[in-house]
């Protein structure tokens, strides 16, 4: 089954952009591997972290939209265990989300429309003669 997914990771800060870019490309092929699709890399940069993480106050932050099944999640997150330079992780089923917000949008587009209806249809009171 397609489901979609987030996954963020952060880096440690020694990593240079092409090292981060070689990177990100490698767990894009490892994701397509898995008969997945990655939707989109958003490349955070270096970024201050809350606290300090293996002794660093900077990281690069990664997030990654990614449709598949969970075997290609597991692969990534598998990866980014044995990665050194990786000092966090956090993946995130998102299309039980999209579709609750999804839902609640028409429920609101409903209720507007229906609103506006009621008040096109009914007498204006402001506007009725005495």
């Amino acid at each position: 089954m397609v489901r979609t997914y987030e996954v963020g990771f952060i880096t440690a800060p020694t990593l240079s952009n092409e090292e981060l870019e070689a990177f990100v490309s490698q767990m894009q092929t490892v994701v397509q591997s898995r008969n997945g699709k990655v939707i989109k890399v958003d490349n955070w940069g270096k970024k201050s972290l809350a606290y300090k993480i293996k002794r660093f106050r900077d990281a690069y932050y990664v997030f990654m939209t990614i449709e598949g099944d969970g075997a290609a999640i597991a692969e990534l997150e598998r990866r980014f265990r044995v990665t050194d330079f990786v000092m966090r992780f956090l993946s995130v089923r998102i299309d039980e989300d999209l579709k609750r917000s999804e839902k609640l949008k028409a429920a609101r587009n409903r209720k507007a429309r229906a609103r506006s209806a009621g008040q096109q249809g009914g007498v204006n009171a402001e506007s009725a003669p005495m």
